[in-house]
């Protein structure tokens, strides 16, 4: 493929009539279709001055670029233009005068190419959306504004050209790559950068991606917006007949992966700092992709699902990234979410870098997760600093080396036994985890236990425990639950009633006498402007051998007074 035919191919198929700055050779050969889903709630909410970025909000002000951030992921939001596709949902002329104005005024404060924004990752998601809606924002638009328009876009493609390997692997290289391969097909005179780009884009995406459908940052909201950003890429040169192999086998690859990483609510798994997803964006990349493979391989992207009826466990059962990719990656091994129906019930605290820097290292630690951790420990370390692209980011560091997981199934129940080594180098101490969960889906038993096992082990274990004075090892199994789940102690405390939304009740039992308590908790979620107070059922208890077990319960004991719809089987 060159780049010769292929911009043959875009001026015979696509003759798209756009307003041409006077004097100037700059225009669209090719309009695609917007692609991003806004939300015009927040479109109108940004019109009325309420700038609401990364969980904190700046309120009265029609000015953007007036804006002092409150925080870096603020900034980035800002700057990034994501929200050119709230603001164009709204479809009316006070939407787009307000658009124009505050691209064009980015265009005469920051487009010489200095200042925020100039980041590989922010630069591609931003000319993605000003081509996505070009001819939106050139209506009615003077001509030397127009000029002031496309020379900002191609200014963006020519730094794109020359910075995009600085983006990092992963989502920020994917933002990129996809930005100039817009450039690529839409700018005229731009004839080999298509050509160029989708080369990058492909070579990239084939080293990005594993074989396993997943990225080395291990986010499952990441993943999706990958594969989000990837079939954009393929739509816009599948209306030319020509997509490379490797982008369709990277899309192959991903898309099952996805759909294991989705709870039976429709929302994907909260882990190592991705959330839900934005509403409707993971059905959208599922049903649009046209592929209905699942992976049931076992193991997704490090992550081990297990279904029965309406119940649904997802697992973190790998160790998490280290170096560059583990940035915002949490110390959840052995972690675990659960969702019946359409109600979240167990689920991890979540990302909170949008809280601000004290909540995004508090939302990595083990105790924000639903397993097992020992106290005042996280079962991997968070590292110093490091600079990645224009961001400093802190990566996981000293994570488990050895994590296993196997699986089994018979006629009444799936099991699933993990182990991983994480506390071993400090405690001499493995944590062993198993999950069985009965076929009709009503019963999950689950099983802690701390261990010892080498001689070597045993022998760090004695180190600890006469530093603690012989007073043993505590730890704590916590199960964080969803906001709206309703908690209380039951059977004399000895055990937890959970109410979900839909009237179904669950009860969680302990199987010994460990300490059972119903603390306070967070749920970290993105566009909130602060923390959702949530409740955390707690088992503790003291190791003062080498070896002590917990045996928990959770029984449905209740059905739902009405079933919520789930989520379309096709997707």
């Amino acid at each position: 493929m060159t780049g010769t035919s292929l911009r043959d191919r875009l001026r015979t198929r696509w003759r798209v009539k756009t307003a041409r700055p006077r004097g100037s050779a700059r225009s669209l050969v090719w309009q695609p279709e917007p692609r991003g889903t806004g939300s015009a709630r927040r479109g109108q909410q940004i019109l009325s001055g309420l700038w609401h970025f990364a969980g904190q909000l700046v309120e009265g002000t029609n000015d953007p670029w007036g804006i002092v951030p409150p925080s870096a992921p603020f900034e980035r939001q800002l700057h990034g233009m994501g929200w050119l596709d709230d603001v164009m949902s709204l479809g009316s002329r006070q939407a787009r005068q307000a658009a124009q104005r505050w691209v064009l005024e980015w265009a005469q404060r920051y487009g010489t190419g200095t200042g925020p924004g100039w980041d590989p990752a922010l630069a591609g998601r931003r000319l993605l959306r000003q081509i996505s809606h070009a001819p939106t924002l050139l209506t009615r638009m003077e001509a030397r504004d127009q000029k002031l328009f496309f020379d900002l876009l191609y200014r963006q493609a020519g730094y794109l050209r020359r910075h995009w390997n600085d983006a990092p692997a992963g989502l920020p290289r994917m933002e990129a790559l996809t930005g100039l391969l817009y450039a690529g097909l839409t700018l005229e005179g731009m004839d080999r950068l298509a050509a160029d780009a989708t080369h990058a884009l492909t070579r990239a995406i084939q080293a990005d991606v594993g074989s396993d459908g997943g990225i080395s940052s291990r986010n499952p909201e990441a993943l999706l917006e990958v594969a989000m950003l990837l079939g954009w890429a393929i739509d816009a040169l599948r209306a030319l007949d020509e997509v490379p192999e490797g982008l369709t086998q990277a899309q192959a690859r991903i898309v099952p992966t996805l759909r294991a990483l989705r709870h039976a609510d429709g929302g994907l798994a909260r882990f190592h700092g991705g959330g839900r997803g934005r509403t409707g964006r993971l059905d959208r990349v599922l049903a649009t992709s046209g592929i209905r493979a699942r992976n049931d391989s076992g193991l997704a992207m490090g992550f081990v699902p297990m279904a029965h009826g309406r119940t649904t466990l997802i697992v973190d059962a790998d160790a998490p990234p280290t170096g560059a990719a583990s940035g915002s990656a949490h110390a959840s091994t052995l972690a675990f979410e659960m969702t019946s129906g359409n109600c979240p019930v167990i689920v991890n605290c979540g990302p909170g870098g949008a809280f601000g820097p004290d909540w995004h290292r508090a939302g990595r630690a083990t105790a924000s997760h639903s397993t097992l951790s020992i106290e005042g420990w996280s079962s991997s370390r968070i590292g110093g600093l490091l600079t990645v692209g224009s961001r400093q980011v802190a990566p996981l560091v000293q994570v488990p080396r050895r994590v296993q997981w196997q699986r089994s199934a018979s006629r009444r129940a799936s099991t699933l036994t993990l182990g991983h080594d994480g506390y071993v180098p400090s405690h001499g101490l493995t944590h062993l985890r198993r999950f069985v969960l009965s076929t009709d889906g009503r019963i999950l038993h689950g099983e802690d236990s701390l261990r010892a096992i080498t001689n070597v082990d045993k022998e760090r274990f004695e180190d600890v425990q006469a530093g603690a004075e012989r007073r043993g090892v505590a730890f704590q199994c916590r199960f964080h639950l969803h906001p709206d789940t309703e908690a209380e102690i039951d059977m004399g405390g000895r055990a937890v009633s959970l109410t979900l939304p839909s009237g179904e009740v669950w009860v969680f039992r302990p199987g010994q006498r460990v300490r059972l308590s119903l603390e306070p908790s967070v749920h970290l979620e993105g566009g909130r402007l602060k923390p959702r107070p949530s409740q955390q059922v707690v088992l503790s208890d003291r190791l003062v051998t080498y070896a002590s077990t917990i045996d928990w319960t959770l029984i449905r004991a209740q059905e739902a007074t009405e079933l919520p719809p789930s989520p379309a089987e096709e997707l």
